[in-house]
């Protein structure tokens, strides 16, 4: 193919590369299982706002002065809490007409006053939580009446007696939030690395045994195939991980979700750059798997090894000790799955971050020139599927 004057050829990494994301961003499946995690994503931060608590409005008759601030007050007092309740008040005529009103369900209920105080009258039944609130502002606001009444500081009497609270672990109120996030984290790398990976190798195997890759290294360098597919299918793996992450975020700002959104910003934004690395490390591997199978029915022999390394971190980051998690989350490509597991739980020193991210740069740069040779030197023999521990030391024709 002649190349126009003045211009530089295509790399045959960067043909072979696009041939591989095109190949992805056609692929039903790909784009199905995409349109899937999309949707479960929105869905799970629409849920999560859900469970959460809506606020809700409680309307209060209360008939003549007698009751005047207390509704305020109470509504003063759930101002604040996860369940939201606000309260609104509501004057009535008499006491019939406020009994009226809750029976045709025009008010929540009512606060009547009574010989001795208030009294609250519902229908059929009351919100404990506002009950409670309701009963705290009439005994807050009398009691500040009889005191002014009598001229007595009441501040004066009270002072010294508040009492307040002070978590050490500030992170409990978010701990389902975080082990939630955590594991969906390790879940989506286990899923992506297996489901692209197993594609890697599956194409890598099926261009070796109709010898298409043959026809190919003729008129081109083993090692460009190979980085090709794995920059390309690296970088789809990518988009959708950047797609999903960003989904998130702007689901869970847009659904009102905050304060999760806050929580979860650091390992969102570090969950990225320790996917790239693990997924181009792994990347490697599995073109390896396929290079080293002589036949389709071969995958299943050669991916396993993979299968099993990758499954024993998901058990890590899902099952074990705060301690063992620490330790794996600072080993060379183990961290990809069981950091950003622990980023998602609490916070993580930035030194261990540091050596996470770069002894998984120092490994994956090591596995992927061993893995391109072991490829270059194994993708041309054909005839019979060649173990890991000879394809080490084979040396390309």
């Amino acid at each position: 193919m002649s190349t126009p004057t003045g211009t530089s050829p295509t790399p045959i990494w960067r043909v072979v590369a696009q041939r591989e994301i095109d190949t992805q961003l056609r692929s039903k499946a790909f784009r199905i299982s995409t349109a899937i995690m999309l949707l479960g994503i929105v869905g799970l931060t629409i849920a999560l706002r859900l469970l959460g608590g809506q606020e809700s409005t409680a309307t209060v008759a209360v008939v003549g002065d007698s009751a005047t601030g207390i509704v305020a007050a109470a509504d003063d007092l759930t101002e604040g809490l996860d369940d939201a309740h606000r309260l609104e008040e509501r004057r009535v005529a008499d006491t019939a007409a406020a009994e009226q009103a809750v029976r045709d369900g025009d008010v929540d209920l009512a606060l009547l006053p009574t010989a001795d105080g208030f009294e609250l009258v519902g229908a059929d039944s009351l919100d404990p939580v506002v009950s409670q609130a309701l009963t705290a502002a009439v005994s807050q606001v009398v009691t500040q009446r009889n005191a002014d009444a009598d001229g007595v500081d009441l501040a004066a009497l009270a002072r010294g007696t508040s009492v307040g609270e002070r978590l050490l672990n500030t992170d409990v109120e978010d701990a389902d939030l975080r082990s939630s996030a955590a594991f969906f984290f390790v879940l989506v790398f286990y899923a992506t690395a297996v489901t692209f990976g197993s594609a890697i190798a599956s194409a890598v195997v099926t261009e070796k045994e109709s010898r298409v890759v043959e026809i190919l290294a003729a008129a081109v360098p083993i090692r460009a195939l190979l980085w090709g597919k794995v920059i390309g299918n690296s970088a789809v793996a990518l988009g959708q991980v950047a797609l999903l992450v960003a989904t998130t975020a702007i689901s869970l700002a847009a659904t009102g979700n905050t304060d999760a959104l806050g929580t979860l910003a650091p390992a969102l934004g570090w969950y990225v750059p320790f996917f790239l690395l693990g997924f181009v490390a792994l990347a490697g591997v599995w073109s390896v798997a396929g290079s080293i199978a002589g036949r389709t029915q071969d995958l299943g022999a050669t991916t396993t090894p993979i299968n099993l390394l990758l499954f024993a971190p998901y058990l890590l980051a899902v099952s074990a000790g705060d301690q063992v998690k620490e330790t794996a989350s600072l080993l060379p490509v183990i961290s990809t799955m069981v950091m950003p597991s622990r980023l998602a739980e609490g916070e993580v020193p930035l030194w261990q971050l540091g050596v996470a991210l770069g002894g998984t740069a120092l490994a994956t740069v090591l596995l992927v020139r061993i893995s391109a040779r072991v490829y270059e030197a194994t993708v041309l023999r054909t005839g019979r599927r060649i173990g890991y521990r000879e394809a080490l030391w084979m040396r390309a024709d």
